[in-house]
């Protein structure tokens, strides 16, 4: 069966990329057990960003929730990408 690709659909999830960018976040924040950290793809909706980028939610129990966003897919985050992230967000 032919199937066409539907651009609407979640793109495929990448488990190994995932877990690295959660294990980076931690280390950066030293984060304990107790704080969730979630990772998403979305669509960007700033002009000066490209279409999907990364949006990682840092859960601690009992404050609102963290987000922190890079303008890029999950695929292509690198260690590198946190480096802008001394300062908390606004």
């Amino acid at each position: 069966m032919n199937r066409l690709a539907n651009p609407l659909a979640p793109r495929r999830a990448l488990p190994e990329k995932t877990r690295q960018i959660k294990e980076w976040t931690r280390e950066l924040f030293k984060l304990d057990d107790a704080v969730v950290v979630a990772i998403t793809e979305l669509a960007c909706r700033d002009e000066d960003c490209p279409d999907i980028e990364t949006v990682i939610g840092i859960m601690r129990p009992g404050e609102k929730i963290e987000t922190r966003r890079i303008h890029k897919p999950i695929a292509d985050v690198e260690r590198l990408d946190f480096a802008a992230w001394t300062e908390p967000p606004s």
